[in-house]
């Protein structure tokens, strides 16, 4: 496997699709804004309470404490975001900053003949046993992370390979590093920086690490872990040089993203990132009051809000009737359903003592092209696609009714206030339904085209639906019957559930589709490269049957083997090429948390339909839709979201490479899932990563977004909204955005007059 490959599978398997975790305690405000700010809390220390324990939720207990392992996921980073040391850190910005408290500088200081970075640690910096941190630990850390030695299991190496020795430098508080290559993201190394007990030999970071820290130097250290009640402790450390941890205690809490609205009420958690269901629990909690109820009664929202007074009337004929065994039946259902409405409503008045804080996400949702075969392996229908789509609209359909910023994401490489960030969507242009329909003309697309099949095939595009729907039977659980919907169709085949405006905005919810994703990523460490091959076995049914040599049309003329008859008809307002409609198939998630993409799919299905594309809407189980289709190549569009990351030069460089043919026949496409690259791009990005002046490095980078976006592969849309739900007296933690904790100050605001008492 590939070094960047490592990285960018490190990258996701961390949390995303799990994001960084790290942020800077405070950092210049230079440059561009950024989309969306933080909102957290800030508040003075002076006025945070010192003690208190924090319960904040996580997805899961980590299954390794080693974040550079294929296993990590989110909460290894964020446990050693507090217990172990980053030099260097992200600011509110998304950019890299020294950490102050581990370095007093960090620098190139040469560049001729090779690319040298010397470190001078801070003289307090210590390992909680005592030690100081030295040379050691960075020479540890690279030979494990070199590559060189296969005994080490790693899954993020990229930039380690680079290095030629490290080396002590004047004093002890210096560390020399050489690299054999010059490398621009060089402070991305050493983040988190681990002890030489762990990284020394290939048995202790291959096992010493996974279940605890003997040795941390971070202001929390690790505590105990509880798999009974999923619970892993982050406790104050008494050696810690820096700014003191406000917190005695900070318990990480396993909590599933679906149950966080009943843990938050029930005092489990005092944290939990959420998604828009549990953000509208907690806004009607606030506006809605006890006296607020639906028919007969029931509540409002919530368990029963939905019964309408016929049926309350049915159901209580029912209860008190002659049949014995229905009323037996219905009064059981009334006691459960009571119960119910008792439970919500007391976690309702429970919720009522939280408060939302909201940002946007270090990632973005874009719409993938798969470029392998097909109509989109010609770059001007893909190029016509990306044209007919409003990306304005389709970002306020997400991001409006949170009242988040709803600007479309101009660069595949940064976000905005990234140093790297520039819109570089010109290069493929806006919507624009006139170029969009010019494009598909020039590659032979025409509207009432001749459709050919073959005798006995069923009239119109129903036939590839068939086909399309029994994937949709054998995708996994989840998928139910909805899971074919062909856009333009107004038969019976699209069911009675989906009829109606497609354009009618459903109930959103942000994409967690991460667990999944990272399972398969994990899975696909060691063999991505086999199971992406050209990601184009033609399907079933996806388009119609293969043309063979028209039926003679003389009649009563006999044949010992006459060619099948074939029929023939228009294709209408979709266009058509060679006796096949422009028909494209479209892959969304089914599962409950992925609302937002399925209404986001809807509406770019309705766009191309103007410009004659037919889409066939295809919902299959979450648990199968990253694996199964988007890492197989099964799909034509799709969407899916990138994590943000302050190295683009190593991080990017994977998700868009040009896919290569393996010696097997196959196709290694490390990252990029659409297979759209070029050689141009992947120059473009090595030129940028050996760049040792920075600005130079960024504009590559730019030039090489630039023609991501003409190769019209990937198309931004949004970044994505970052729901936090917290109590009000929480400081400094909520919607982090683009940043992440400084764990040390996060804590419980002092009542005001306490803080003025203080203040004098």
């Amino acid at each position: 496997m590939s070094q960047r490959r490592r990285r960018s599978l490190a990258l996701l398997t961390s949390g995303v699709l799990a994001l960084p975790l790290l942020a800077g305690c405070g950092a210049g405000d230079e440059g561009g804004p950024v989309a969306a700010g933080q909102d957290i809390a800030v508040t003075p220390r002076n006025k945070v309470a010192d003690g208190g324990v924090l319960r904040w939720a996580v997805d899961s207990l980590p299954d390794t404490l080693n974040t550079f392992q294929a296993d990590a996921d989110a909460t290894t980073t964020r446990i050693t975001g507090a217990v172990l040391p980053q030099l260097f850190t992200l600011d509110g910005k998304g950019r890299p900053v020294a950490n102050p408290d581990y370095l007093e500088k960090a620098q190139v200081v040469a560049r001729e003949p090779k690319q040298v970075v010397l470190y001078k640690l801070n003289q307090q910096a210590v390992w909680s046993d005592g030690r100081e941190i030295g040379a050691a630990d960075f020479v540890a850390q690279w030979r494990a992370l070199s590559g060189k030695d296969s005994a080490y299991w790693t899954a993020r190496n990229a930039g380690y390979e680079r290095i030629e020795k490290i080396e002590r430098g004047k004093t002890d508080l210096e560390v020399k590093v050489t690299f054999a290559k010059p490398y621009t993201d060089w402070r991305s190394l050493f983040s988190p920086l681990y002890p030489k007990q762990v990284t020394g030999t290939p048995d202790a970071f291959n096992e010493g690490a996974r279940g605890t820290l003997k040795v941390t130097a971070g202001p929390f250290n690790l505590g105990a872990t509880d798999k009974k009640t999923a619970t892993i402790a982050l406790t104050r450390n008494p050696r810690w040089w820096g700014r003191p941890a406000k917190l005695d205690s900070l318990v990480l809490t396993a909590v599933p993203r679906s149950e966080r609205p009943a843990a938050l009420a029930a005092g489990k958690v005092d944290i939990a990132e959420i998604d828009r269901s549990g953000a509208d629990r907690i806004a009607l909690a606030h506006r809605e009051r006890s006296n607020t109820s639906g028919p007969g009664g029931a509540p409002a929202h919530g368990p029963g809000a939905l019964t309408t007074p016929a049926e309350a009337t049915l159901s209580w004929a029912v209860a008190y009737g002659v049949d014995e065994g229905k009323a037996r039946e219905e009064l059981d259902a009334r006691v459960r359903n009571a119960e119910a409405a008792r439970k919500y409503t007391d976690e309702q008045e429970a919720l009522r003592g939280f408060t939302i804080r909201k940002s946007l996400e270090p990632s973005y949702t874009q719409l993938a092209l798969n470029g392998a075969s097909g109509p989109l392996a010609d770059e001007r229908v893909r190029r016509a696609v990306a044209r007919a789509l409003n990306r304005k609209e389709l970002a306020e359909l997400v991001l409006k009714p949170l009242g988040l910023p709803a600007k479309p994401v101009g660069s595949h490489v940064a976000l905005a206030g990234q140093r790297a960030y520039a819109d570089n969507s010109d290069a493929l242009g806006g919507q624009d339904t006139k170029a969009a329909q010019a494009l598909l003309a020039d590659a032979g697309w025409r509207p009432n085209g001749k459709l050919i099949e073959p005798e006995g095939a069923k009239a119109g595009p129903e036939s590839d639906a068939e086909a399309g729907r029994e994937d949709a039977r054998t995708a996994g659980p989840g998928t139910g019957d909805d899971g074919l919907y062909i856009v333009g169709q107004d038969d019976e085949r699209n069911g009675a559930g989906l009829k109606g405006p497609l354009g009618a905005v459903k109930p959103l919810a942000q994409p967690r589709l991460a667990a999944d994703q990272k399972a398969w990523l994990l899975a696909q460490a060691e063999a991505v490269g086999a199971a992406a091959s050209d990601g184009d076995d033609k399907e079933a049914g996806r388009t119609p049957s293969v043309e063979g040599e028209a039926a003679d049309p003389a009649q009563g003329t006999a044949s010992p083997a006459p060619a099948p008859a074939k029929q023939t008809r228009t294709s209408g307002s979709v266009l058509a090429k060679d006796g096949k409609a422009l028909s494209l198939r479209f892959v969304l998630p089914a599962g409950p948390g992925s609302e937002a993409l399925r209404t986001v799919g809807e509406r770019i299905a309705q766009m191309l339909q103007k410009i004659g594309v037919s889409t066939e809407l295809t919902k299959v189980a979450d648990e199968s839709f990253f694996k199964d289709h988007i890492a197989s190549g099964q799909y034509d569009l799709a969407l899916y979201s990138w994590p943000a990351t302050a190295y683009p030069a190593t991080d990017a460089r994977p998700i868009f490479a040009k896919p290569e043919p393996a010696a097997d026949g196959s196709l290694l496409v490390e990252q990029n899932y659409t297979r759209v690259g070029t050689d141009h791009i992947d120059q473009l990005f090595d030129q940028a990563l050996g760049e040792l002046d920075e600005e130079a490095s960024r504009d590559l980078l730019r030039k090489a977004d630039a023609r991501i976006w003409a190769a019209a592969g990937s198309i931004p849309l949004y970044q994505r909204p970052q729901l936090v739900a917290v109590k009000p007296s929480l400081a400094n933690a909520g919607a982090f955005g683009l940043g992440t904790p400084c764990y040390q100050d996060i804590g419980w605001k002092k009542p005001p007059a306490t803080a003025s008492k203080n203040k004098g």
